[in-house]
């Protein structure tokens, strides 16, 4: 690859990480002329690539949505065919990659033709996809939330509640995070002036605003989406595993308390609504364990073994 060719591929990997940069700061970054920036657009132009140009103040270069998709990337069939893997994917179908396909989906988008968006949501509307207990994400809404946290822009939407009260938020947008089975964002609630979590299986009508903002100083998001997850359970219980650590991360998931004791033992800490919930959770782990608290536990445990004990010998078990 010649030092253009690898230079015009920078140059559109800048283009597409954020929404507007004027010819100096990419000349900066690719230590080159602004007369080179000029020539290198050219050339990402004559192969399909949409850069505008802009004059004056705010102006400077843009990747926009083009009229064909760039020959170098994708055909037609292809990109449908990424975009609608993406969807599937970011929706959480797809264990580990749910993020990653998130950032690459809002890439495609960008330069996603109209015509081509319309094939994708066509096929997405007549997919079923089977899964345990599933939590469903417009992925329309996950688009507009990465954009909005991509390019520091506030975002609206509207927003139902546990209790189902309904109320439109306005917010600065930081963060997105999947914990598995749902899509989470950390934002600055800009009415309540304070930070929220927020899932995303409860929104509608996202759409972000023109009004940038500068970031704030921020928690960290994963830290405080746990926090939050457990806040709204009422009852917590603490038991000693008897397995490493990084074993009982690959059972539990990384949005569960957990804590090295020992090389060989780790406390963790669950929540749910229910003790009985609890105690069939850390039932199905395959470690040895002990518990710490509540006691009552204890009697939920052996609640669950008489149960399994009765319907061994072919008894009825009732809910």
């Amino acid at each position: 690859m010649s030092d253009t060719t690898a230079r015009v591929l920078q140059l559109l990997g800048l283009l597409q990480s954020r929404p507007v940069w004027t010819g100096p700061e990419l000349a900066d970054r690719l230590g080159v002329t602004t007369r080179s920036i000029r020539r290198d657009v050219d050339r990402l132009r004559e192969l399909g690539y949409p850069v505008l140009a802009t004059h004056g103040t705010h102006g400077g270069y843009q990747l926009g949505a083009g009229k064909a998709l760039p020959p170098l990337l994708l055909d037609s069939e292809e990109a449908v065919a990424v975009a609608v893997c993406l969807r599937l994917a970011a929706g959480g179908t797809v264990a580990g990659v749910g993020e990653a396909a998130l950032r690459t989906m809002t890439k495609l988008d960008q330069v996603l033709p109209a015509t081509l968006r319309a094939q994708v949501a066509a096929v997405q509307e007549a997919t079923v996809t089977l899964d345990f207990r599933p939590i469903e994400v417009d992925p329309d809404i996950l688009l507009v939330l990465a954009r909005a946290v991509r390019d520091s822009v506030q975002a609206r939407f509207a927003y139902t509640a546990r209790d189902g009260v309904s109320t439109d938020r306005r917010i600065e947008p930081y963060r997105l995070v999947a914990t598995g089975r749902r899509w989470y964002l950390m934002a600055y609630d800009l009415d309540r002036d304070d930070w929220r979590t927020f899932r995303l299986d409860r929104m509608s009508d996202a759409r972000a605003s023109t009004f940038t903002f500068r970031p704030r100083e921020s928690p960290d998001p994963e830290e405080y989406i746990r926090q939050s997850m457990g806040a709204s359970w009422p009852i917590s219980a603490s038991v000693l595993i008897h397995a490493p650590l990084e074993e009982v991360r690959t059972q539990v998931g990384s949005y569960v308390e957990a804590e090295e004791v020992e090389a060989s033992v780790t406390r963790v800490l669950a929540r749910s609504h229910h003790l009985q919930d609890i105690a069939w959770w850390l039932l199905r782990l395959p470690f040895d364990l002990e518990v710490e608290r509540p006691t009552e536990l204890r009697a939920a445990f052996a609640t669950l073994g008489e149960r399994a004990a009765h319907a061994a010998r072919g008894g009825t078990v009732g809910a």
